[in-house]
């Protein structure tokens, strides 16, 4: 893995307009080295999409320092961005907001193929591609509303790694995807960022994927980063109570579900009170 960081992320702040404002993400830095993959995992609103979107330029930071490359990375929009950041390329969670229903999936691929070659990259056939994530290639013709939910996923993914990004900044890719085939694409992603030379944020509540494919991780709460290190060694030894309850909460391969005597993490003025893991 080479130590050449794609994204530098420092003290990053976003916060929303209210009354008081709600501060999502409260100071959090994240780098991610080129060949490497490092995990976001939290629950639902701890500021992990938040931070994602401020990483890509598609969300405006109120305080810290955006690095993409060693060039600072500036709020311009999903549309300015878009020309200006062709190296990111970003994953949404719901795939219905990134594909153009007017358009037919193949030339929605052939776009990230035509970004990769302006880039100078190396670029496959769309067939290829989508036979890489699992859908045969005489679909390329259709539609997106011609499709499953975790098909269009699929079909998002394959657009975003055929532009050959420097950095994949994936919102919990692979949720819309049966249980089957979610290890397997996701394990596919890091494989093709890896071979590039990429590197990939992966965002997820899914601890037992995180394990699989990440370099590193980091553990968010309201807003805070409580954790972080080497993937196997946060999994092994976690030393948050925090951290120690999700992977608690991690079903048994028996399916037994939730470990009895494992903490609640209902409570989030319990755990806001817990101060992060020195690291």
């Amino acid at each position: 893995m080479s130590e050449v960081s794609v994204l530098d992320a420092r003290d990053v702040v976003v916060r929303y307009p209210g009354n008081p404002p709600v501060i999502a993400v409260n100071g959090v830095s994240v780098r991610v080295a080129a060949g490497e993959t490092v995990a976001l995992v939290g629950e639902s609103g701890s500021g992990k999409s938040s931070l994602a979107r401020a990483v890509v330029g598609i969300e405006k930071t109120a305080a810290g320092t955006v690095e993409f490359r060693g060039a600072p990375v500036a709020p311009l929009g999903i549309r300015r961005r878009s020309t200006a950041l062709t190296g990111i390329q970003m994953v949404f969670q719901d795939p219905s907001t990134s594909l153009n229903p007017r358009r037919r999936i193949g030339d929605q691929i052939s776009d990230g193929i035509a970004t990769a070659r302006a880039r100078g990259a190396a670029g496959s056939t769309v067939e290829e591609w989508l036979e890489r994530v699992g859908l045969p290639a005489n679909v390329r013709t259709r539609f997106p509303h011609q499709f499953s939910g975790g098909q269009k996923q699929r079909i998002a993914i394959a657009r975003a790694l055929a532009a050959r990004p420097s950095l994949l900044v994936a919102d919990e890719p692979i949720s819309a995807l049966d249980a089957s085939t979610q290890t397997s694409v996701a394990g596919l992603m890091r494989d093709l960022v890896a071979e590039s030379g990429a590197g990939m944020l992966f965002i997820s509540h899914d601890l037992a994927v995180v394990r699989r494919i990440a370099d590193r991780t980091l553990v968010m709460f309201a807003g805070r980063v409580l954790e972080s290190g080497p993937t196997e060694q946060l999994w092994s030894a976690p030393q948050h109570p925090y951290t120690q309850a999700l992977l608690a909460a991690i079903p048994e391969p028996d399916g037994a579900g939730r470990i009895p005597d494992a903490p609640s993490t209902d409570d989030r003025g319990v755990w806001a009170e817990v101060p992060p893991v020195a690291y």
